[in-house]
């Protein structure tokens, strides 16, 4: 008996042994990435924003509320707890177009899903947050997206002078996706620390602007992307607030568009509107949003009040459409911002995936796709 024992508590010890050491070699995979060093280290600690030895936002954003009962218990009841309209009953609709052909004087902004955008803009080609993956998550089943909501892939987009990258969270920096992406990108603008993953992936640093808040690039004559800041949080696994998460503004001599990425409500937005005297559109995340992390996710009826204070002429809610992150139905936040944004003096924008917005065409206008497909 104590032979059986001894023989199965060795089993056992070899196989969490395996584990540890499976587990280990797996998070070696360059899609983790690596954390910021060396003189890209000394420029990050040069940052007002950078203070203890990590990024802070401009207010006081604790990760959790009060509702919030742990990360565990948040774990738990995200896998436990499961809303059955997490997902779409049938697969989203939507429209390929031959993105290489648009006319490159046209300005138009096309919803990839979730937090993606292909735009043209004062002679231009911009892509922000692409991921063309199934899935964003570090392990492939863990976060599958909707069916019907990956209709383009790397290879459909156009070689483009600027990829955009809000921040290192696998919804927003996708591995595969930029890998595939480096023979058609001219430059990449992101935050500060974040060109570490670049430089680990095979991007040449010379393609790799790496800017704090408020600090731009480009030029006037044409385009000049505008590095903002956002209300949220970095960090690909368990170390968070290392690299810098952002915001954009886009600005041609016609046009100014505005791109939140993932964030929390704060002055922030009525300070940029300010600053810029409002935007001809603006994409808000309006999604995945809980009250047990309130204050780094928008609810639809902020990001409403978001638009206003950006001044802006048309809203397009983000953040939504491809990826259950958050545990309310899939469509609860398009109907939720098309009733906050009633009255509000700007056009709410709701085009299904892959439909072209025409930027400054105030005829245009999308019906409320989603409530032909159920909950």
């Amino acid at each position: 008996m104590n032979k059986r024992l001894r023989r199965a508590g060795l089993s056992i010890l070899g196989l969490a042994a395996a584990l540890v050491v499976g587990g280990f070699a797996y998070l070696q995979h360059p899609k983790f990435g690596s954390l910021p060093s060396g003189a890209r280290l000394q420029a990050i600690e040069r940052s007002p924003n950078y203070r203890d030895g990590i990024f802070q936002n401009l207010s006081d954003t604790p990760m959790r509320t009060q509702e919030s009962r742990g990360f565990a218990a948040n774990l738990w009841s995200m896998l436990v707890d499961r809303n059955p309209n997490l997902k779409p009953p049938v697969p989203l609709p939507a429209t390929r177009v031959d993105l290489k052909a648009l006319a490159l004087q046209d300005d138009v902004v096309v919803w990839l899903g979730h937090s993606s955008y292909y735009v043209q803009l004062g002679g231009k080609k911009i892509l922000i947050d692409p991921v063309f993956s199934i899935s964003a998550a570090p392990i492939a089943w863990a976060n599958d997206a909707f069916a019907g909501s990956t209709p383009y892939t790397a290879d459909d987009m156009p070689a483009v002078d600027y990829l955009l990258i809000t921040h290192d969270h696998w919804d927003h920096l996708d591995y595969p996706s930029i890998k595939a992406l480096l023979p058609k990108v001219g430059q990449v603008v992101t935050g500060l620390g974040m060109g570490q993953y670049f430089e680990q992936w095979g991007y040449p640093l010379d393609r790799v602007l790496e800017r704090d808040w408020n600090s731009s690039v480009g030029e006037a004559d044409s385009l000049r992307v505008h590095v903002l800041p956002a209300r949220h949080y970095s960090g690909r696994m368990l170390t968070r607030h290392k690299t810098l998460w952002v915001a954009f503004a886009l600005e041609s001599p016609q046009r100014k568009l505005f791109f939140s990425g993932d964030s929390g409500y704060g002055p922030h937005f009525r300070e940029i509107g300010e600053r810029f005297g409002g935007f001809d559109l603006v994409a808000l995340d309006s999604g995945q949003y809980d009250r047990r992390w309130a204050n780094i996710h928008m609810f639809p009826e902020q990001a409403a009040q978001a638009a206003e204070d950006l001044r802006t002429k048309a809203l397009l809610p983000a953040h939504i459409g491809r990826f259950s992150i958050a545990a309310h139905d899939w469509d609860e936040p398009f109907k939720r911002i098309t009733a906050a944004a009633n009255g509000r003096p700007y056009r709410l924008l709701t085009p299904g995936i892959g439909a072209p917005v025409r930027v400054g065409d105030e005829t245009q206008s999308f019906s409320p796709w989603w409530s032909k497909l159920g909950s």
